[in-house]
C-alpha cells in the first residue's frame, strides 16, 4: 500500500516509547497513591462530607486513615489513566478495563457497585449507538443521510459551515450521540469519495489522514457544542434545574433557550473557522464536491428505500421517539439495545456483522472511565480536586460574579474531560449554587449555573471525555482497510486549543453579552436564599 493512515505518525517520536509512558504512568501512580503522605485537606474533605463514613459501611475502608488513604489512590490513578488513555500505553480498551480491575482489588468501591459501571444504563445506550452506526451503514443508509444533508452543498469550505453549524443546531434539541453515529460513516463516506476521485484506475486509494481527521472532528466538536442550547441536549442540564427547583427557583424550557441557544450557531461557526485554520494547510484534497457528487451518484443508483434500508430508518425513528417520551422510565440504554435485536429479527444485518463492526475497544475504554467517574465521586477524590479550585479561586478574588462564572465554569470544562458531563454537574453544582447566593450578586442562582451547565459541553480533550469521542473513534474507519483514522492522543492535540476558544466564547459571549440584555428576574436572588436559609434552620 502506498498511503500513510496518519495513526501511524504516533509511532514516530516521544509516543512511540510504550514503554516509557507505561513506566511513568505507574511510577506517578505509585508516587500519589502509596508513597506521599495524605494531606489533611484530604482527611478533612473525607470526614467533612461523609465519604469516610459511606467506605466504612460499605466495608471497603477501616477507618478514617483508611479511608483518606484510598482516596489518594484515586487521586493516583487519575494521571496514569490520562497518560495510558492519550498514548495507547497499553491498547484503550484495555485500559478501561484496568480501572475496575484496581477497583476491585484495591478495595476501592464494593463490588456491585464497580458491575454498575459496566452494566449501567451509560454502558448499553453507547453499545446500542455503536451497533446503531454498524446498521446504518450496512444497509448503505448513511449514504442518503449524506446526499439529504450535504448533497446540495459544493467545494470544500461550505460544506464545513453547513455540517458544523447545522450539527450544533440539531445537537441542541436531539441526542447528539445518535447524530454522531449516524453521521460518522457520512462522513468517512464523503471522504473516500472525495479521495478516490484523486486517484487512477488500478491504483491504491491517495489516502489523506489530514481530511479525515478534519471532517471527523469537525463533526464531534459540533456536536459537543450544541449541548449548551437547550435542557434537550443532555441529562447534565436537567439535572441543574432540578438544582435550581431545590431552592424554589425553577427555569423553564424556553428561557434556558433564550441563554443558551443564541451561543450555538456562535460556537459552530468558531469550530468550521477552527478546523479550517488548523487543518487546511495540511489537506491535500481541497474540494469534497467529488465525494459529495460520488455519494448523490451512488444514491441515485440505489434507487427507491429498499426494504432494509425502511426497517433501519424505522428503527432510528423509534429509538428517537423512545429517548424523548421514555423518560426516566426507559433511560437511554434501554431503547439503544433495539439496535442489536431490530437487524437480526427483521435481517437486515447479520448478527456476526453487528458483533465484528462493534469497537469494542471504545465501548470497554468508555465504561472503564465511568468506573473512574465513580471513583472520583465516591470516594472524595472529585470532591478534593473542586475544593482545592475553590480555595485557588478565592485567593485570587475570583469567589463571585464574572470571576465566580469564570472559575466554576473552567472548573467544570476541566473535570467533564474526565467523567460524565452530568456526573460533573451533579458533583459542582450542589457547591457552585450555594457559593452564588451567598456572593449576593443579582442573578444567582441561575449565572453560576448555566456557567457550570455551559462547560461540560466541551469535553473536546480527552477521547473519554463524552460517548461523541468516543463513538467517532470507533466508527471513524477507512472504508477500503479497516484502519482507524484518529488517535486517541489527537483529541488532546486538536481539542483542547478549542476548548479553551470555546470557554473564552462563553465567558465574553455568554456572560458579559447574552447575560446584560437577557438579564434575570429581579427576584430571584432573595428566593433562593430565603430558601437556603428556612433548609439551614430545619
Amino acid at each position: 500500500m502506498s498511503h500513510d493512515h496518519g495513526n501511524r505518525g504516533a509511532s514516530k517520536g516521544a509516543l512511540s516509547n510504550k514503554l516509557l509512558w507505561l513506566g511513568g504512568g505507574v511510577a506517578i501512580f505509585i508516587l500519589v497513591g502509596f508513597v506521599l503522605p495524605t494531606p489533611e485537606s484530604v482527611i478533612q474533605i473525607v470526614d467533612k462530607y461523609g465519604f469516610a463514613k459511606k467506605m466504612i459501611t460499605w466495608h471497603v475502608a477501616k477507618d478514617l486513615a483508611d479511608a483518606a488513604h484510598k482516596t489518594m489512590i484515586v487521586l493516583g490513578i487519575i494521571p496514569m489513566a490520562v497518560i495510558f488513555f492519550a498514548t495507547e500505553a497499553i491498547p484503550i480498551g484495555l485500559t478501561g478495563v484496568l480501572m475496575p480491575i484496581l477497583a476491585y482489588f484495591l478495595e476501592l468501591l464494593p463490588r456491585q457497585e464497580i458491575g454498575k459501571t459496566f452494566a449501567g444504563d451509560a454502558p448499553m445506550f453507547l453499545l446500542g449507538v455503536l451497533a446503531m452506526g454498524v446498521a446504518v451503514v450496512d444497509v448503505g443508509l448513511h449514504k442518503r443521510l449524506a446526499s439529504w444533508l450535504l448533497g446540495w452543498t459544493k467545494g470544500f469550505t461550505a460544506p464545513i459551515f453547513v455540517l458544523c453549524i447545522s450539527m450544533a443546531v440539531v445537537g441542541s434539541f436531539i441526542s447528539a450521540h445518535a447524530m454522531c453515529a449516524f453521521m460518522t460513516p457520512v462522513m468517512m463516506a464523503v471522504y473516500f469519495g472525495s479521495v478516490a476521485a484523486r486517484g487512477k484506475p488500478g491504483e491504491p486509494i491517495p489516502h489523506d489522514p489530514a481530511l479525515a481527521k478534519f471532517l471527523l472532528f469537525s463533526l464531534c466538536f459540533a456536536l459537543n457544542v450544541g449541548g449548551v442550547g437547550s435542557p434537550a441536549a443532555g441529562g447534565r442540564n436537567v439535572i441543574m434545574m432540578g438544582f435550581w427547583s431545590e431552592y424554589n427557583v425553577p427555569m423553564d424550557f424556553f428561557t434556558w433557550m433564550t441563554y443558551g441557544l443564541p451561543l450555538v450557531p456562535v460556537l459552530g461557526f468558531l469550530v468550521a473557522v477552527y478546523m479550517l485554520v488548523l487543518f487546511k494547510r495540511k489537506i491535500k484534497t481541497k474540494d469534497l464536491t467529488p465525494g459529495l457528487a460520488a455519494i448523490k451518484d451512488e444514491t441515485r443508483r440505489m434507487g427507491k428505500m429498499t426494504y432494509p434500508e425502511y426497517i433501519t430508518f424505522g428503527m432510528l425513528l423509534l429509538i428517537l421517539i423512545l429517548w424523548i417520551v421514555g423518560g426516566e422510565e426507559l433511560g437511554l440504554g434501554g431503547p439503544s439495545l433495539l439496535a442489536l435485536l431490530v437487524p437480526v429479527i427483521f435481517r437486515t444485518t447479520d448478527w456476526r456483522k453487528i458483533l465484528g463492526g462493534i469497537s469494542w475497544d471504545a465501548w470497554l475504554m468508555y465504561c472503564g472511565a465511568l468506573t473512574l467517574g465513580a471513583l472520583l465521586k465516591d470516594t472524595g477524590a472529585a470532591m478534593w480536586l473542586a475544593q482545592t479550585f475553590l480555595t485557588a479561586l478565592q485567593s485570587v478574588g475570583m469567589d463571585k460574579g464574572f470571576g465566580l462564572w469564570v472559575g466554576m465554569s473552567g472548573l467544570a470544562g476541566t473535570i467533564t474531560n474526565f467523567m460524565s458531563d452530568a456526573g460533573t454537574t451533579a458533583l459542582i453544582g450542589p457547591i457552585a449554587i450555594p457559593m452564588g447566593i451567598m456572593t449576593g450578586v443579582a442573578g444567582e442562582p441561575w449565572a453560576v449555573g448555566l456557567a457550570v451547565a455551559f462547560a461540560t459541553s466541551f469535553a473536546h480533550f480527552l477521547i473519554v471525555g463524552t460517548p461523541n469521542n468516543a463513538i467517532i473513534y470507533g466508527l471513524g474507519i477507512y472504508p477500503d482497510t479497516g484502519e482507524r483514522a484518529i488517535h486517541p492522543m489527537d483529541f488532546l492535540k486538536y481539542g483542547f486549543v478549542l476548548w479553551i476558544i470555546c470557554l473564552l466564547v462563553t465567558w465574553v459571549i455568554g456572560f458579559l453579552l447574552i447575560y446584560n440584555v437577557v438579564g434575570f428576574p429581579a427576584d430571584i436572588l432573595e428566593t433562593a436564599r430565603n430558601a437556603m436559609t428556612k433548609a439551614a434552620i430545619k
